[in-house]
């Protein structure tokens, strides 16, 4: 075998234009590196920017929920998630959405460095700086080992490194019960716009130092077997029982049913709402916020006030969490359509749903125009 050896300026050269390469890649994945602190553009980060996060955001600007002119999204993730982020970017790149960014976090984190300063702190103060505001997507269980509870047989633990990154930056913007002494991010900003929706609802709890129940049906009903959650009637499912009874039928696995509005929540004194309406929503599950976190309160629950709903921040004004999926795309179409029961002979849009029950869809209307709007404000507030 014959060796081949490099002249030394050769040899340099080739190291340099490798590390180069590799710096080139990283800063790629690293928005915020390069980002100045203002912009003309208003800047979203998302976690969790699966390819499912990202053709929502797709869909809600086409139907002009979020039409947001000058925008730039930026998914933030943690390079140790299991979810394969080359997939979404692919995506991007094939459909030439120069509007949608990426940010790689690598910062050590584990259950016992999340909630104080860390490998992380830095780059989350960045990424809060350099953003005009934040939502956290749905997803599957939290570790319970991080709000210091056991595991019930029915949590499923599937991605703990993306619960680190949510739940640590969470608590860097928000502080949380954890450590007193701990100055959050938003003490300097405190009109910073945050959006949570089902598991982003839960993280926002958790990451203020709230606990989750961990399953509604048999923790808080006490029911055991799927035909006894069926006769607590529709408006106490949380996701379609029937569809795990009834696998063959191939039923909506996501329910739609009522919730009720605090009165002095943001809902009623803000959004426009009133209690007495009981807007129907699409959720699907089983989980829900259990004691409060820090700052955290409640403003809309079942219609037996035995679910929370959404919660919102005492002293934060623009921080949101709703346990239900209003960024799902299939709720303001009519031509998807679902069977819900095996006794369906047609499928249903969940969007003739909304508009059967009033105030329902201008209640998902709503808290885009809002989430907008508190978005648009921050970002005219920093210039």
């Amino acid at each position: 075998m014959k060796l081949i050896f490099l002249k030394k300026p050769l040899f340099i050269l080739f190291i340099f234009l490798f590390l180069g390469g590799m710096l080139f890649s990283q800063s790629s994945d690293r928005y915020f590196d390069k980002a100045e602190l203002s912009s003309k553009e208003v800047r979203l980060a998302i976690l969790y920017p699966s390819i499912g996060s990202i053709k929502s955001l797709v869909k809600l600007r086409k139907k002009n929920l979020f039409p947001q002119e000058n925008l730039i999204v930026i998914g933030v993730y943690h390079a140790n998630e299991k979810t394969d982020y080359e997939k979404s970017k692919e995506f991007v790149k094939e459909n030439n959405m120069e509007w949608f960014k990426f940010h790689q976090v690598s910062g050590e984190l584990n259950k016992d460095n999340l909630f104080q300063k860390n490998s992380c702190t830095d780059d989350f103060k960045n990424i809060f700086q350099k953003s005009d505001g934040i939502i956290f997507f749905g997803g599957a269980d939290i570790p319970p080992s991080i709000f210091k509870s056991k595991t019930n047989l029915l949590t499923r633990i599937s991605t703990p490194y993306r619960h680190f990154i949510e739940l640590s930056l969470i608590f860097h913007l928000l502080g949380g019960f954890q450590e007193g002494n701990f100055k959050a991010f938003l003490e300097s900003s405190p009109q910073f716009p945050i959006l949570g929706i089902c598991l982003g609802a839960q993280s926002l709890n958790v990451g203020t130092g709230g606990t989750l129940t961990q399953d509604i049906w048999s923790v808080k009903y006490g029911k055991k077997y799927f035909e006894d959650v069926i006769d607590l009637g529709r408006e106490n499912w949380h996701a379609n029982p029937l569809a795990r009874l009834y696998p063959e039928e191939e039923l909506f696995s996501f329910h739609m049913h009522p919730i009720k509005l605090v009165e002095r929540g943001k809902f009623c004194s803000e959004i426009g709402f009133n209690k007495e309406d009981t807007p129907y929503i699409l959720s699907a599950h089983h989980q829900m916020a259990d004691r409060l976190g820090k700052g955290i309160k409640i403003a809309a629950t079942s219609l037996d006030g035995k679910v929370v709903e959404a919660i919102e921040h005492e002293k934060y004004p623009n921080v949101f969490g709703v346990q239900f999926h209003p960024e799902f795309p299939i709720l303001y179409d009519h031509e998807e359509k679902f069977r819900f029961t095996p006794q369906d002979k047609q499928e249903k849009s969940l969007l003739s749903i909304l508009e059967s029950n009033p105030p329902s869809l201008a209640f998902h209307k709503k808290i885009w125009a809002w989430f907008i709007q508190k978005f648009k404000e921050y970002h005219e507030s920093k210039k």
